[in-house]
């Protein structure tokens, strides 16, 4: 098959058939899985930015730090980047932006003098009202492809997955 004839499911069976008939990785059904799992993400990621984030004048990452700081309250920015699912760089430098755009504050933290607190602003809590009815609509369609039982099944089998991590050594951002 030529290069131009290939589309993404021709390309994951290429893949699990060179890799195994020639490199020697026997586990296709594995390489299948986490591409496939890895495809479907970013493609529910890229239609949710393209079509609700974006056009609001917001990213992904801005929409997830707005996301957990808006239903989990004021947050330290660690805190943050733990539910976020980001590292603590990004969520300073989204905070910054965040913060220049009237959506969020940052205040000074109890801790100690280094400490801060990451909140919305009353602009960011209308804004994330606004945003999140179109990113909830957006979400009853994703999931309208399947019946609620095959979403609970989904559901289940990728809490499985996760949890699974923890028999062999993880990377995680925290």
């Amino acid at each position: 098959m030529k290069d131009d004839e290939l589309d993404f499911w021709s390309f994951v069976d290429l893949a699990g058939e060179r890799l195994a008939e020639e490199f020697g990785f026997p586990h296709r059904l594995a390489t299948r899985l986490l591409l496939t799992l890895n495809r479907a993400s970013a493609i529910v990621t890229y239609d949710l930015e393209s079509t609700v984030h974006r056009p609001r004048g917001h990213s992904w990452a801005g929409f997830r730090l707005l996301f957990v700081t808006w239903l989990a309250g004021p947050l330290e920015p660690g805190r943050a980047a733990t539910l976020a699912g980001m590292s603590r760089a990004a969520v300073s430098n989204l905070a910054k932006t965040l913060v220049a755009d009237g959506m969020m504050t940052r205040t000074p933290g109890e801790r100690d003098g280094r400490s801060v607190i990451l909140s919305l602003t009353e602009r960011g809590r209308a804004a994330m009202l606004e945003i999140f009815a179109g990113q909830h609509e957006r979400e009853r369609r994703w999931a309208g492809a399947l019946t609620e039982t095959e979403q609970q099944m989904l559901i289940m089998l990728l809490d499985k997955l996760i949890e699974g991590r923890h028999r062999f050594d993880v990377r995680e951002r925290s």
